[in-house]
């Protein structure tokens, strides 16, 4: 399986979607301290965030004897940059002919 394809099957769970969005408002967490947030067991959470290891949404240091998980959005990024900046284009450009119409039609 390619990065990629990683990526995607770690997104594609929800509740690995739940880990990222726990680390995204508090990172730096322990496993103990991510279990908290869902009603799975440790063993499910600590297969969940390997996946994720994988895939390069998760970046663990130790402190001491903890393992702190923190998120990392680089992988994230490549994928709006490969696949969902250029739709974000032509909205924009959309939404600036419209302000432009509207602007001229104030002030005739």
């Amino acid at each position: 399986m390619d990065e990629t394809d990683l990526l995607f099957k770690a997104l594609a769970d929800p509740s690995r979607r739940k880990l990222l969005d726990s680390l995204q408002a508090s990172d730096g967490q322990t496993l103990g301290e991510l279990c908290e947030h869902l009603d799975m067991t440790r063993q499910a959470v600590t297969q969940h965030l390997g996946l994720l290891e994988s895939a390069g949404l998760v970046a663990v240091t130790w402190r001491g004897r903890e393992k702190l998980h923190f998120l990392n959005t680089v992988p994230l990024h490549e994928i709006y940059v490969r696949w969902l900046r250029k739709f974000d284009h032509p909205r924009l450009e959309a939404l600036h002919a419209l302000k432009h119409k509207l602007e001229s039609k104030r002030h005739e």
